[in-house]
């Protein structure tokens, strides 16, 4: 067994760890919509609203991950006596192993990020909040929260926004609660000043807050030592993890060893709340027995599934057991299949849709893997994030082909599919065509070979009547399954 698939079976028992999280509770809002015309009225875009989500955000997000991991998480924080606080809530009302402790302040409002998005991309930010510290009051009921919840947790995470709640007293005696409970301190820190932080078995700086700290950048691996030195000697921290984004993470003990753990992210949508799973799954691992290295590793990996979505997502934990699984031990990627059926494909469409992803779908027979093949579901896989290859059974196959068709059997056929990059999922129907399966998935962009139109593409009605897409792609000349038959029956082969 490798070391990453050995990682992988400690994920199941997430669902034993508990987590108490204090800290800067926000909401999220993201804003869809487009922009096409400059504003008459002086040289500014007209933002053209289209939808709107919302997610809790800042410690409440760090607490959203701890629960999509399988964990339970106890989340303490303060918010406004508005209705920010009431939505925020509401969105956290279906995660039913958080336990929230939200203390109202009324002189200040919940704190709101919001995010204008064109097409994913983000236009503007608007940030409604007052990050003066909070009143002694305040800080006194949080401690208080801390004292009655400690001892029935097994870590401590402190998530610093810098928004006014991690105040120095506050900071200070939660972590002098934790550890004379012995129960492990992480902090995801944002004050240059590291010695606030004395006492954290754990901190873990970005790149940014890194260089605010001690002045180096850690864009090298030599630069991110000395970096983690001045880092480990300023909080007299335990331990040092600095996150450096597409380069992955380094990792220094308080003995001096070090470890540089590298990412393997193929894809960034966006990088809003990566650094809340990176605490969240170090504390859930943390708290179920890993090594703290072997912690960080599976931090770096959930980490690199998360921006490859976007918004504020989660990381569950299939996802991350199938990323260690497909690791070797130089980290390399090794294809695993997902052939599904119609239910479950469904369900992943919605999953993926939810995550703010954009789910393609293309079908056909692919009897013999040909280059046009090749051609169609690249061209697919290039414009979304998710794609779904509806394969014809052999039944349906026969069908439309005639009784010597198909030459390869469903089975083989969903196979060679899968082991394809460009291909997520596959999934088998019996019908003469996709329409049901389009029905079912929903998909929000349909692709076939540019020999149809868009009045004959099956479902295209389907997907464009919910705002959806359908793509032609260009043919390859002279490369299709009954021109090579033909040219293995004239053979001598």
């Amino acid at each position: 067994m490798s070391p990453a698939t050995a990682l992988a079976t400690h994920v199941a028992a997430f669902s034993q760890a508990k987590v108490l999280c204090i800290g800067d509770v926000m909401m999220d809002c993201f804003v869809d919509g487009q922009v096409s015309r400059i504003s008459p009225e002086s040289a500014a875009p007209v933002f053209e609203y289209r939808a709107e989500r919302v997610f809790p955000g800042g410690a409440a997000n760090v607490a959203r991950n701890i629960s999509a991991l399988g964990g339970q998480c106890t989340l303490i924080g303060v918010v406004g006596d508005d209705d920010a606080a009431t939505r925020l809530v509401g969105s956290m009302a279906s995660n039913t192993d958080i336990t929230t402790v939200l203390l109202v302040s009324d002189d200040r409002p919940t704190t709101v990020k919001t995010r204008f998005e064109v097409r994913g991309h983000h236009l503007l930010r608007v940030d409604r909040e007052i990050t003066s510290p909070i009143d002694v009051a305040s800080e006194n009921a949080c401690l208080d929260a801390i004292r009655e919840h400690m001892q029935a947790h097994d870590i401590l995470i402190v998530s610093d926004y810098a928004k006014g709640v991690v105040t120095e007293r506050l900071l200070a005696e939660a972590i002098k609660i934790a550890r004379s409970r012995n129960k492990p301190v992480i902090v995801d820190p944002k004050s240059p000043d590291l010695g606030k932080y004395a006492g954290a078995n754990l901190i873990t700086p970005n790149a940014h807050e890194t260089r605010q700290a001690c002045g180096i950048y850690p864009d090298t691996d030599e630069k991110a030592e000395d970096a983690a030195a001045l880092c480990l000697n300023a909080s007299h921290a335990d331990a040092v993890l600095i996150t450096r984004g597409s380069q992955g993470m380094t990792l220094m003990l308080r003995d001096g060893s070090i470890s540089h753990i590298r990412s393997d992210v193929s894809e960034v949508f966006d990088v809003v709340g990566a650094g809340d799973t990176v605490i969240a799954t170090l504390g859930i691992a943390l708290a179920d027995g890993m090594a703290i290295t072997e912690a960080a590793h599976c931090a770096n990996v959930a980490a690199g599934l998360v921006v490859g979505k976007r918004g504020t997502a989660t990381v569950s934990p299939q996802e991350l057991v199938a990323a260690l699984e497909q690791q070797t031990d130089h980290g390399a990627r090794k294809g695993q299949p997902l052939i599904l059926t119609q239910q479950e494909a469904s369900h992943h469409a919605q999953h993926h849709r939810m995550q703010g992803k954009v789910v393609g779908f293309t079908n056909g027979c692919f009897d013999i893997l040909h280059p046009g093949h090749i051609s169609l579901l690249k061209f697919a896989r290039d414009r979304c994030d998710w794609l779904i290859v509806g394969l014809n059974s052999d039944a349906s196959v026969t069908r439309l082909k005639g009784p010597t068709r198909p030459i390869n059997t469903v089975t083989d056929r969903s196979i060679v599919l899968s082991a394809l990059g460009m291909v997520d999922a596959v999934v088998i129907f019996e019908e003469d065509t996709p329409q049901e399966l389009i029905r079912a998935i929903q998909p929000d962009v349909l692709i076939k070979g540019a020999d149809y139109t868009l009045e004959t593409v099956v479902g295209a009605d389907l997907v464009m009547a919910r705002g959806g897409k359908v793509f032609l792609a260009p043919l390859v000349a002279g490369k299709n399954s009954t021109t090579t038959i033909e040219r293995l029956a004239q053979s001598d082969v």
